[in-house]
């Protein structure tokens, strides 16, 4: 055991000193939790790149995921229904081969796991402001914020930490998001009473929150251990409900009246601790939804009383919203006072400032290297509350070599094309891939780029490519590639394009080529100029279709001019997701369309003219009819 410079000398930390030259991860797979060598990510355009010091182990949430992990597909099947269906529709337009390929590729890849980290600014990406390198930092966010070495954050998830402050305090920081949001949706009084159901992390913090806004706190919890806790914290009263009546313990405590709140924090799939939230409150009191409980409601449970039930969301206004968290649109502050990131700034304040105690919560700290061994220690009977992960406190930026991961070193072929695929999502993974494979006496996939390094070099492995990396300048300097297949988000397509065109790569890219004209001006300059130029190949593919084939038989005898009609039903995709704000729908998906439309005559487009329909619902007794006007 030995101390660390940015933890208390009363903690302990267990392994030894990473190697600075291998970026580690963590990562679920199987039932178990592993640190895996990984590409190191580089700076996005409104993130900032942080070299993580310590990161937090969320035990329940984190640990749900390490045990469904454990479960058979059949049995993970039975609990989610819907992703069924979704597997069942996968199947029926891409067959059982891709299917079966994709879902391996999943399992074998792993889980990223964890959101809660502290760490020191390396680099800003464009557009960010507000900090810049050397700042220390909190940031959050599920698959964003991971334990990892170093990680990519959007600017919205990440808040500066109080000059001073342990960095090992601050890796807690979603942890009190949540219990602060928590505590704002019971939005109490001071002098007002409320009773913490569960006394693990959040209800500790949740409980010290309360205590600080002159709250009268009684929690209850099962584990003495924690109650004891929960008192040396400052709880008004505690109560073990295996033990204690705890409605007679909660009436005595609120003088008869019950509770003004109920905050419940614990994890448990039993229905009966939310009924007995319900009848620990006051007539038009409220039960505020924090951990996880049964959901079979007793109405008579809360009609008498009137009593409100609330959802708490995470870490409060602007989780789950892509425009806030991952395009950094923040709330005005006038009319979102507290949106998660003020939540959780002001959270590192009140525990920098000492009104918030962390240390009793503490349990210990364990090098990256050893993640496994801190994962266990979670599933001893005596749990405890917080366990840390530490990456070491030297600064230090990824390395060049640390961007790569060589998963299979192999000599070029020349007789096949070697390809590197930018961007690994799904349309590539379960759609290019697999064809690539059917066709490996034509093309071999050499290396595999992706802003998550995992998942670039989980799909590395899967296809046996030569590397993994998470920089671009490996692959567009790597002699060996000869095609460089782009399958990112459309607002990247055109960028990355020309880069590999310059670079005297051939190039397939996704539709559309660009979704702004002056992206597309710059491509057409390159082919302007003089000298022999590398083939660029956009993935329309309806050209492609056999039946396009066989109505360009008849089409290419035609003697008249030509009438198109295609009618196209894409189904619907919700308005905050990423394809309305690169392009639209008419760019990114109608673009099929409209080149075949240019295949089949074969003439060059002239002129364009576009209208619009206004959709009008009509409601009828029987049904609600669409109708264009």
């Amino acid at each position: 055991m030995s101390s660390l410079l940015c933890v208390p000398k009363t903690y302990f930390c267990i392994g030894s000193k990473i190697n600075q030259k291998e970026v580690i991860q963590a990562l679920v797979k199987k039932g178990k939790v592993i640190g895996e060598k990984v590409p190191a990510p580089v700076v996005s355009d409104g993130c900032v790149l942080i070299k993580v010091v310590n990161s937090c182990i969320s035990a329940g949430t984190e640990l749900t995921s390490v045990q469904t992990s454990k479960k058979s597909i059949i049995k993970r099947a039975l609990e989610q229904p819907e992703e069924v269906r979704k597997l069942i529709d996968f199947v029926k337009s891409n067959g059982i081969e891709k299917t079966y390929l994709r879902v391996k590729g999943v399992l074998d890849a792993g889980k990223p796991t964890g959101y809660s980290i502290s760490g020191v600014v390396l680099a800003v990406g464009v557009g960010v402001e507000g900090f810049e390198p050397g700042d220390k930092v909190a940031a959050a966010g599920a698959g964003i914020a991971n334990h990892a070495e170093f990680v990519d954050v959007p600017v919205n998830l990440c808040m500066k930490v109080p000059q001073g402050m342990y960095m090992a305090h601050a890796s807690t920081v979603t942890l009190g998001g949540i219990a602060m949001q928590g505590v704002r949706r019971a939005d109490l009084r001071i002098g007002e009473y409320c009773v913490v159901v569960g006394a693990g992390i959040l209800g500790l913090l949740a409980m010290q929150m309360l205590r600080n806004s002159g709250i009268r706190t009684l929690v209850t919890d099962l584990d003495e251990k924690r109650l004891a806790i929960a008192k040396e914290l400052g709880a008004d009263e505690v109560v073990n409900p295996s033990k204690t009546d705890v409605l007679k313990a909660v009436d005595q405590f609120t003088n008869g009246y019950g509770a003004d709140a109920v905050l419940f924090t614990a994890a448990t799939s039993s229905s009966e601790p939310l009924s007995q939230s319900f009848k620990m409150c006051r007539r038009k009191g409220r039960v505020v939804l924090v951990g996880v409980v049964g959901m079979e409601i007793n109405r008579g449970d809360m009609y008498a009383k009137e009593l409100d039930f609330l959802i708490s969301t995470s870490y409060g206004p602007g989780r789950y919203d892509a425009s806030y968290e991952e395009r950094g649109m923040d709330y005005p502050y006038a009319y979102v006072r507290w949106t998660e990131n003020r939540n959780m700034t002001e959270y590192l304040r009140m525990v920098h400032e000492g009104k918030i105690n962390l240390k009793p919560m503490i349990n210990g700290v364990y090098h990256i290297d050893s993640v496994e061994q801190a994962f266990d220690s979670l599933q001893q009977t005596e749990k405890p509350i917080i366990v840390l992960l530490d990456y070491g406190n030297e600064i230090v930026s990824p390395s060049k070599e640390s961007y790569r991961v060589t998963v299979k070193k192999y000599a070029a072929n020349k007789k096949v094309l070697n390809v590197a695929l930018i961007g690994a999502g799904n349309f590539a993974t379960g759609m290019h891939l697999p064809n690539m494979k059917n066709l490996s006496s034509q093309y071999k996939l050499h290396a595999v780029m992706s802003r998550t390094g995992s998942k670039a070099k989980a799909i590395a492995d899967q296809y046996s490519a030569q590397y993994a990396t998470g920089n671009i300048d490996d692959i567009l300097g790597d002699k060996e590639v000869d095609l460089v297949m782009i399958a990112t988000r459309h607002d990247s397509h055109a960028t990355l394009a020309l880069q590999a065109l310059q670079a005297g790569k051939h190039v397939f890219v996704e539709k559309p080529l660009a979704i702004q004209s002056h992206e597309l001006r710059l491509i057409e300059d390159f082919y302007k100029t003089p000298g022999e130029k590398p083939v660029l190949m956009c993935g329309f593919n309806r050209r492609f279709s056999k039946y396009a084939s066989e109505i360009k038989k008849h089409t290419n005898l035609r003697h008249n001019p030509m009438l198109i009609h295609y009618r196209m039903n894409a189904g619907y995709i919700p308005y905050d997701s990423w394809i309305h704000g690169d392009g639209g729908r008419i760019i990114g998906e109608c673009c099929h369309i409209i080149d075949l439309m240019t295949f089949l005559p074969e003439v060059k487009l002239s002129r364009l003219a576009v209208s619009s329909f206004r959709l009008k619902l009509i409601n009828t007794k029987a049904q609600t009819i669409n109708r264009f006007y």
